[in-house]
């Protein structure tokens, strides 16, 4: 169980989060949220690469700054932008990023052929990360984010660059990964949300507007659709990509 706790986030003068609780069991969330909105800055202090102004984060009722390695033990993170190392090939930056993990080497090869398969990159491995197309980048980012099989899963925009049958297809690799998964995806695209996730976060200028599930938000907004629902709530900012 993951529990943010009245978490606050200040960058001098700016209140990138203000006093934002919720709690994450297994399954698939969605952080919805137009550009400004915090997205970002809550994905980076949930993975511990910032540190909140005030309020904390708890992992099964323990602080995360106290649980020192064993949290990133069974954190897996896809950040949006996509920083490979351009000359390693797939099956080189997969294997390293195991050897990160402290996966035992004995089971590197296993385990990166199992998370490649999940994200249908197994054939492309022997290439160089520079040859890969943005959607390509972003399968193997998820993929890296899935070794060792950690129990938390952070996913900024993961579907970034993804043509419409690779989404589908990535869909499906959370869908099969909710059972025993927290799963946290902030992204600005709500189809590729709507039918997987447990529950919906709205973000806006940091602070949580609404939560809930998507039939309990389409009952309160009287809408059609999660789309119509993103469009009540944030207007013309719909289009925007969260960049803080």
């Amino acid at each position: 169980m993951l529990e943010v706790k009245d978490l606050s986030k200040t960058y001098r003068d700016v209140q990138a989060l203000n006093h934002v609780s919720f709690t994450l069991k297994e399954g698939v969330y969605a952080l919805l949220g137009p550009n400004g909105s915090g997205k970002s800055t809550l994905m980076n202090l949930i993975c511990r690469g910032l540190k909140p102004t005030n309020g904390e984060i708890l992992w099964n009722h323990h602080n995360i700054e106290k649980l020192g390695n064993d949290y990133f033990q069974l954190l897996g993170y896809a950040p949006q932008l996509q920083g490979l190392y351009e000359e390693m090939t797939g099956l080189r930056f997969l294997t390293y990023m195991a050897l990160l993990k402290d996966i035992p080497k004995s089971e590197i090869k296993l385990e990166v052929e199992r998370v490649a398969k999940l994200v249908h990159m197994e054939n492309y491995l022997n290439r160089r990360n520079r040859t890969y197309s943005g959607g390509m980048k972003q399968r193997l980012l998820v993929a890296q984010a899935l070794l060792g099989n950690p129990q938390l899963l952070l996913f900024d925009e993961p579907t970034a660059g993804l043509d419409p049958k690779e989404r589908v297809s990535l869909r499906h690799v959370f869908e099969q990964l909710a059972n025993d998964h927290i799963i946290l995806i902030a992204t600005h695209v709500v189809s590729d949300v709507e039918t997987i996730a447990k529950e919906i976060i709205f973000l806006k200028k940091g602070e949580i507007v609404d939560l809930g599930n998507v039939s309990e938000l389409l009952e309160k907004y009287q809408k059609a659709s999660l789309e119509d629902v993103y469009l009540d709530l944030f207007g013309d900012e719909h289009n925007e990509i969260d960049t803080i």
